[in-house]
């Protein structure tokens, strides 16, 4: 409730001191210092849906091996989009941009939904160093993979792939540093390196964990240090109507991972090594200027080599753990007139190799199908039909889920173009 309070308060101080240089500008329109000129862009983007789904339930079924709830919350690492049957609010975002002066830009995004707000992103780039480097530094979403780095109002479905929620709760998102080189080449060529805190929880973890009293271990310290680093390279190619574009991404970190170590309940805690490797492909064919068609697809494969800690109420065991895991997803989207567009994905938890586990389940399906209707650049309405076979309850049996959601997404104020 604070955050949700800060958070209407802040839009609340925009918003006067937005219409307050207007007014002024009115007066003195000649004011060569008026401060409406150092007044950023701002936008605020709400998302609401109408969702059934056909699990009531389903919301605390897990992907085995892939998905699964913690031990103490009972909660996922995801995103609660379009969680409850009937109305969802699934977020409001408020964005800023300005440059700062010849040499930073800044720009912050603030989330909010009904549980609270928080600080989506907030960095600054620079935007006069030679050589064709970029430096950003702050708060981001990383820019590995296809996806990873676009917000959800960008989308092309409502929600992310199973991949991304699977190995990133929802998108890789931290604290840290990037670096671009854009070679000086007839075709986009693109080279950058990112060091990160490492605080995601579904893949990496800066917060060590304590066993109980007879445990025979020592305690796992927390990360005082950057814990995840990320390198990619990202290409392009135009040959007439065809667009071609090329990507391929690296992740390495520490694991700290705690499941309940010490509930009396049973639990279990990670900490090891995590290797991730990406790879992505995206075709467009634009058949005129406002229709085109697109396909893209990405796979994604993760390494985790550590120790696995168990406590079964009365004593904690350690031994080796290591998990091959990958998952892609392959996407259509045709627009198909200037205010519509209409796209299928498909989604698959592919290889799911766990030592010492009957429990990880391989071959996770899921199918998607959407259409949609942008009666300008500002609005959207958006159905989506997904049959999601990737479920499995606390007995371990499959469970088949049937959703449907109606989506409406409108935006206010000045937003930036998004990337291709």
């Amino acid at each position: 409730m604070k955050n949700l309070q800060m958070f209407i308060m802040i839009i609340t101080l925009i918003l006067f001191h937005t219409i307050l240089p207007v007014s002024a500008q009115d007066i003195t329109s000649s004011a060569p210092f008026s401060q409406a000129k150092f007044v950023p862009d701002i936008a605020v983007i709400v998302d609401t849906s109408y969702a059934y789904n056909s699990q009531k339930d389903f919301i605390k079924f897990e992907r085995p091996g892939f998905i699964h709830q913690h031990e103490e919350t009972g909660e996922h690492h995801e995103h609660g989009f379009n969680q409850d049957n009937g109305f969802n609010f699934n977020y409001a975002e408020i964005s800023f941009y300005s440059p700062v002066d010849p040499y930073f830009d800044l720009f912050a995004v603030v989330h909010a939904g009904t549980e609270g707000a928080e600080i989506e992103e907030a960095y600054f780039t620079t935007l006069q160093l030679p050589f064709g480097l970029k430096i950003k530094a702050g708060k981001f979403l990383s820019a590995i993979g296809r996806i990873n780095d676009r917000h959800a109002h960008y989308w092309d479905f409502s929600d992310l792939p199973l991949v991304y929620q699977a190995f990133f709760g929802s998108q890789l998102n931290e604290i840290g540093a990037q670096i671009n080189w854009l070679a000086p080449l007839p075709f986009y060529f693109l080279i950058g390196a990112e060091i990160l805190k490492g605080q995601n929880e579904a893949s990496f973890g800066t917060e060590g964990f304590e066993f109980a009293s007879t445990a025979p271990y020592s305690p796992i310290e927390d990360a005082q240090y950057p814990n995840v680093y990320t390198t990619y390279i990202k290409t392009s190619f135009d040959t007439g109507k065809l667009t071609l574009l090329l990507g391929t991404s690296g992740i390495y970190g520490k694991s700290r991972i705690n499941h309940g170590i010490t509930n009396t309940n049973g639990g279990h805690a990670f900490y090891g090594s995590t290797y991730i490797a990406g790879a992505d492909i995206t075709l467009r064919y634009d058949l005129n200027s406002y229709q085109y068609i697109a396909l893209q697809s990405e796979y994604i494969y993760r390494y985790k080599d550590g120790d696995l800690y168990k406590y079964n109420g009365t004593n904690t065991t350690k031994d080796d753990f290591t998990a091959r895991q990958s998952g892609l997803y392959s996407q259509l989207i045709v627009k198909t007139g200037k205010l519509t567009r209409a796209g299928f994905r498909y989604d698959l938890l592919a290889q799911n190799e766990i030592n010492e586990s009957d429990e990880a389940k391989s071959y996770l399906p899921r199918y998607t199908a959407m259409v949609e209707y942008n009666p300008t650049e500002f609005s959207r309405f958006r159905l989506q039909y997904s049959y999601d076979k990737s479920l499995y309850d606390e007995s371990g049996s499959n469970k088949v889920n049937h959703q449907i959601i109606l989506q409406c997404n409108l935006s206010i104020g000045a937003h930036g173009a998004h990337s291709f």
